[in-house]
């Protein structure tokens, strides 16, 4: 059995479902919305913040895609034109580490009422292989981007607004080896702050840490399989949209039940 057939999951989580018009009329920036990490592998699936912009784009977004890859973003930006069939997506670039670059992504941006902050690093291994350097450096994208983008958005952001984080599995019960990944990933004004927690997903970076970590394959998970990057997607969605115009300070965990218990 090829742990990496979809054939048989449902629509939504292939990224094969027709978009429902859940974001019409809104303007939505996803940070870390390139997919990297594919290396070599031409079956290399979509990352999350891909999913997440084209997913918001298909729901009748328009979508600000921002990395610190400039060719990644593009690459969704393109994407969502193929998808949609029309232009709905501008390119931004600059690394979240710099307080300035945050501040500046957010005005050219432009009035949005919907911000992910989709990015994470990893660097280290375990305590005594992790530079004081790495740690600092995973700090600043990791948890104080977050703060910083949050900080510069929510002053212009319109009362229904929303904001997603996405965290990770491994903010619950550190696992990766990389202690600074770990601790990192463990409002008012009308403006509603959620994070959505991935468990085990099936992108890029996903298969280059099971490359490094052979085991994480072999991850007891209650549903069976890896997610995918839509299924990650549809959740931050649904936290963005009107449907969840009453749900803010939580937690949504998107990981087959790999926490439950």
């Amino acid at each position: 059995m090829d742990p990496h057939d979809v054939s048989d999951l449902a629509p939504e989580a292939r990224g094969d479902a027709p978009g429902r018009d859940r974001l019409r009329g809104r303007r939505v920036l996803v940070v870390g919305a390139g997919t990297r990490g594919g290396g070599a592998d031409p079956d290399a699936p979509i990352g999350n913040g891909q999913a997440i912009a084209r997913l918001a784009a298909r729901e009748g977004a328009v979508v600000a895609c921002a990395d610190v890859d400039r060719a990644a973003a593009d690459r969704t930006a393109r994407a969502i034109a193929d998808d949609v069939g029309e232009d709905r997506a501008v390119v931004l670039e600059g690394d979240v580490a710099d307080a300035s670059v945050c501040e500046r992504l957010i005005a050219d941006a432009g009035a949005i009422d919907g911000l992910v902050c989709n990015v994470g690093i990893g660097l280290g291994s375990g305590l005594a292989g992790t530079s004081p350097e790495q740690w600092d450096r995973v700090f600043a994208v990791n948890l104080r981007a977050h703060f910083l983008l949050a900080r510069a958005a929510l002053p212009v952001m319109p009362p229904g607004a929303a904001i997603v984080f996405v965290g990770s599995v491994a903010g619950l019960t550190p696992g990766t080896r990389i202690p600074a990944y770990d601790a990192t990933k463990g409002a008012r004004r009308g403006v509603r702050a959620n994070v959505v927690v991935p468990g085990l997903i099936d992108t890029p970076l996903g298969r280059v840490a099971t490359g490094g970590r052979p085991s994480r394959a072999r991850t007891p998970v209650p549903l069976g399989r890896h997610g995918t990057a839509w299924e990650v997607a549809y959740a931050t969605v649904f936290l963005l949209s009107g449907e969840a115009s009453y749900v803010t300070g939580q937690r949504v965990v998107v990981d087959g039940g790999l926490t439950w218990g």
